[in-house]
């Protein structure tokens, strides 16, 4: 099923960028805080995630990247959640979602699960790499694909409802 999208491309010198930035970071803030109530909750549900998805998908990837770099930074800081050692490879991933599903929007002017599982299955994958790189382990590296694969479900099929609903307004 497959639902056209009207992207809303956004550019930095338009404040309306900034403030659908700063509304994403605040649910990239608040959905983490929710989900770390329950044991392993974020490493399980991968939260941080899910707005930087939506972002970038409905508004450009310039939404998506200023939500993908503010979330994790602004709640490790405020939180401490993500802890600084994972932060890198977390905004390795961010950044990557951001290009991905603003891309995937821009390219193809529809949403379905297909593209969402795609975007997905990108930044994760890529991202993984990175962190293996980075980290120089590989077990750490796919701790998303160990534990991760409630939150990855979620951003699929909770990203594409919530862009189908984002669509209908």
């Amino acid at each position: 099923m497959q639902t056209t999208v009207r992207l809303y491309e956004l550019s930095y010198a338009e404040a309306r960028t900034w403030l659908a930035a700063a509304l994403f970071v605040i649910g990239n803030i608040a959905l983490p805080q929710l989900f770390h109530l329950v044991p392993q909750g974020g490493t399980t549900w991968l939260p941080i995630y899910f707005f930087t998805l939506v972002g970038a998908y409905k508004y450009g990837w310039k939404v998506g990247l200023l939500t993908a770099v503010a979330s994790p930074v602004v709640n490790s800081l405020a939180f401490g959640m993500p802890a600084t050692a994972s932060l890198p490879g977390i905004l390795l991933k961010s950044v990557l979602l951001a290009i991905a599903a603003g891309y995937a929007a821009h390219r193809l002017q529809k949403v379905s699960l297909a593209i969402m599982l795609t975007v997905v299955l990108f930044y994760q994958l890529t991202g993984t790499l990175g962190e293996w790189i980075m980290k120089g382990n590989f077990y750490d590296a796919i701790q998303d694909f160990r534990i991760g694969i409630p939150g990855m479900l979620l951003q699929i099929f909770g990203g594409y409802l919530f862009v189908k609903y984002l669509i209908r307004k």
